[in-house]
C-alpha cells in the first residue's frame, strides 16, 4: 500500500521535494573514468553548498538560540550546585551528603541534554514564522512530523 506524498502546504521549505533514489547499478572503480583535480574541485564544492543550504539560517538562528536558553541555564545551575555545595559545607552551616550534591548537579546535567533536544524541537521551522515564546506549539508540531517521517522511513525499509 503506497504512501501518498506530502502536498507542498505540508512540506518545509528546507525538506527536498523528491525522495533520493538508490542506485542499484554498481559500478567497479577500475570501470570508472578518472576525474581532474579541477573537476573533483568543483564536484566537491557543490557537495558542500547542497549540504550547507539545508535550513535556512533564520530557523538555524531560533534553532541555536532555543538550544543555548534551553540547555544553558540547567548546565549552568549544575555546576552552581558544587559550588554552592562547597560553600555551604565548608562554612559548616550544615553537613551535606555527596550524594545528594551528585544527583541534584546530575539531574540539572540531564535536564541540560533534555533541553538540548527541546531547543530544536520547539522552533518554528517555518522561515517567516518566528514561533512562540515557549514554543510548545511548534514542538508538538515538530514532535509529529518526526514521528511520521520515521514511521514512513521504517515502511520503506520493511518494502525494500
Amino acid at each position: 500500500m503506497p504512501q501518498e506524498k506530502a502536498s507542498s502546504a505540508d512540506r518545509l521549505p528546507f525538506e527536498p521535494s523528491q525522495s533520493k533514489k538508490k542506485s542499484e547499478k554498481k559500478t567497479s572503480p577500475q570501470a570508472a573514468p578518472r576525474k581532474s583535480v579541477a573537476q573533483r574541485d568543483r564536484a566537491s564544492a557543490r557537495n558542500q553548498n547542497r549540504s550547507s543550504s539545508g535550513i535556512p539560517e533564520a530557523v538555524s538562528n531560533r534553532m541555536v538560540k532555543r538550544m543555548g536558553f534551553f540547555c544553558g541555564i540547567p548546565t549552568l545551575l549544575g555546576i552552581l550546585t558544587f559550588f554552592v555545595s562547597y560553600l555551604v559545607v565548608t562554612s559548616g552551616l550544615f553537613e551535606l551528603p555527596s550524594t545528594a550534591v551528585l544527583f541534584v548537579s546530575l539531574g540539572f546535567f540531564g535536564l541540560g541534554v533534555v533541553g538540548l533536544s527541546y531547543g530544536a524541537l520547539s522552533t518554528s521551522w517555518d522561515e517567516s514564522t518566528p514561533g512562540g515564546l515557549i514554543g510548545f506549539d511548534e514542538f508538538k508540531l515538530n514532535l509529529g512530523r518526526m514521528q511520521q517521517a520515521w514511521k514512513e522511513a521504517r515502511n520503506q525499509s520493511r518494502s525494500t
